[in-house]
């Protein structure tokens, strides 16, 4: 994946010399695509792919990683942000535009993720980072939109409200995938619905998982988090009641489906990244924003293991007595650290849904942000 970034970037560069810096905008990122086309069709391929004994073995650390992680990550960068950008001359960020940095900078790139690890090599270490990976992402969008609806005038009244949305989120989304995976799988079977037909069995399959995202978003609920736990679902009972052609060509087509998104993805953040009208607006000297994007670094490695080290010890103490989920190591959680460094495509999604409108922005301190994103992106990746 990493390729594909740099493929990206050459592509984004070509266009601009052809075109003299007229067209560097020919393919920029639009969240609104990246949300509802690309970024369904890779998490319901992991969540079908997974080995789901593995993954529930380890689920209480996952977990801890996940969503506990994610809100100490997140706290961590919006103090540092709060106290870091004013010294670097960087003013007028709202309190949202801070909370709101904490959540796009403390989600990790799961597609990347994925790519770091063996899973028949590294069983334990890959359950732990593929599991964190998707359990973040979903946490990160979630407590994004959960700050998106706070009201800043009355932040310490509604602590207590946003944590309760956010469970509320949280396990309405995992009983929304869940739910549609076991309608699949009666569909599939009581009613007979393309018996011997792998083309509508497979249809059926692809339409309900994508179905079940739609509906998440409709309802306010986490798309991420459905779609995962939809492809467990289904891959645990649905997966069951196909053809056997059905069960192999499920497999094939879903992880191809879920390649094609990822290359996509990389692509538009490569080109993106040379967009110069983004680059031509930030106002503040080379010295400043060199302090930013270090500033924004030095804060994603802290939060990281400000939580990696701290739970991994936690998480050791309740599962001493388990003899079926091994403790993680020192060197495991050097390993656990490093890997979810990562920052992708959720974090310059979330960055252009806080920070533009419609993928354009005319605000020097808005594109500030959006590029400081990319590079941070390109830094972590590359």
């Amino acid at each position: 994946m990493v390729d594909l970034t740099s493929i990206g970037c050459i592509a984004g560069a070509i266009i601009l010399l052809i075109s003299k810096g007229k067209s560097s905008h020919i393919l920029t990122f639009d969240e609104e695509l990246f949300f509802i086309y690309l970024l369904p069709p890779i998490i319901f391929n992991a969540g079908f792919q997974v080995k789901k004994k593995r993954f529930f073995h380890n689920f209480f650390t996952i977990m801890l990683f996940g969503v506990i992680g994610v809100f100490i990550s997140a706290s961590i960068i919006t103090c540092g942000s709060w106290w870091l950008f004013p010294k670097l001359n960087f003013l007028d960020l709202t309190v949202r535009d801070y909370l709101a940095l904490g959540t796009i900078f403390s989600s990790t790139d799961t597609v990347c993720t994925l790519q770091v690890l063996s899973q028949d090599d590294t069983p334990l270490l890959y359950s732990l980072v593929f599991g964190e990976g998707v359990v973040n992402d979903a946490t990160s969008v979630v407590l994004f939109n959960a700050v998106q609806k706070i009201d800043v005038s009355k932040l310490d009244s509604r602590t207590l409200r946003v944590v309760g949305d956010f469970l509320y989120l949280f396990s309405t989304s995992t009983a929304l995938g869940v739910v549609a995976g076991l309608i699949t799988a009666y569909i599939l079977k009581a009613l007979s619905f393309g018996r011997h037909s792998s083309v509508r069995e497979i249809s059926m399959m692809m339409l309900m998982a994508y179905l079940s995202y739609m509906l998440a978003e409709l309802f306010e609920l986490s798309g991420i988090l459905t779609v995962f736990f939809c492809g467990i679902s289904m891959s645990h009972y649905a997966w069951h009641n196909v053809t056997e052609i059905s069960r192999i060509t499920t497999r094939h087509v879903f992880a191809t489906m879920s390649f094609i998104a990822e290359t996509f993805i990389f692509l538009y953040v490569g080109m993106d990244a040379l967009d110069m009208s983004k680059w031509r607006m930030t106002e503040l000297g080379i010295v400043n924003l060199m302090g930013i994007y270090s500033g924004l670094i030095f804060l994603i490695l802290l939060g990281r293991a400000a939580f990696v080290f701290p739970l991994s010890a936690l998480a050791n103490y309740m599962n001493r007595r388990s003899e079926e989920t091994p403790s993680i190591t020192f060197k495991h959680q050097i390993i656990i650290w490093w890997a979810g460094l990562m920052r992708g495509a959720v974090s310059i999604a979330l960055a252009f849904k806080q920070f533009t409108y419609s993928g354009v922005t005319s605000d020097p301190i808005n594109a500030t942000m959006i590029t400081n994103t990319i590079i941070v992106v390109l830094f972590t990746t590359l």
